[in-house]
């Protein structure tokens, strides 16, 4: 069944087929050459904008994460200033407030105080009288004693009109006449 075959014919044809196999590789080889100088200029531009896609996107998820991130911090600082708007507005109150009451205390600080000047002259004004008083009193208590005494004696006097009043030279003689 098995056909023998001469060992030269089998040697040529494994020599044919290395021959062919090696004509082969080196015909696509410089086939190949040729080729890629031939290359259609529309695939290099294909080539071209793939890559340009790849990084387009590759920039436009980092943009969108870094957008992400940047609303974040917007809407941090948002929420930071609306707390620190409150605050602003709350302190201008109380500034408010507090300016009114001190306006109020200056109001009546300067009132209490003209109320105390008042005051103040009209105490002057009553010590001044006492004052009056007590020397009149002190003048017609020492009068009395002397009457009591019998220094000061009306019937001695010489009448005139009026009221007068003389002090004699002599010490201790006050002479009057009240009427």
């Amino acid at each position: 069944m098995f056909v023998e075959f001469d060992q030269n014919l089998i040697l040529m044809t494994a020599g044919a087929f290395l021959i062919g196999w090696l004509l082969s590789s080196i015909s696509s080889a410089m086939g190949a050459k040729h080729r890629a100088k031939k290359r259609d200029a529309r695939d290099d531009r294909i080539r071209e904008l793939e890559a340009e896609l790849r990084i387009a996107k590759s920039e436009s998820e980092k943009s969108s994460a870094d957008s992400k991130s940047l609303e974040e911090k917007l809407k941090e600082t948002t929420v930071g200033l609306e707390r620190r708007d409150f605050v602003i507005t709350d302190q201008q109150a109380k500034i408010e407030e507090t300016k009114r009451d001190l306006r109020d205390s200056v109001l009546k600080t300067r009132e209490l105080r003209a109320e105390l000047a008042e005051r103040a002259t009209e105490n002057v004004h009553a010590e001044a009288k006492i004052r009056e008083v007590e020397t009149e009193l002190s003048v017609a208590q020492a009068s009395t004693d002397m009457i009591a005494t019998g220094v000061l004696d009306y019937s001695l006097a010489p009448e005139k009109e009026g009221v007068e009043e003389s002090i004699d030279d002599e010490p201790g003689e006050v002479s009057s006449a009240v009427t």
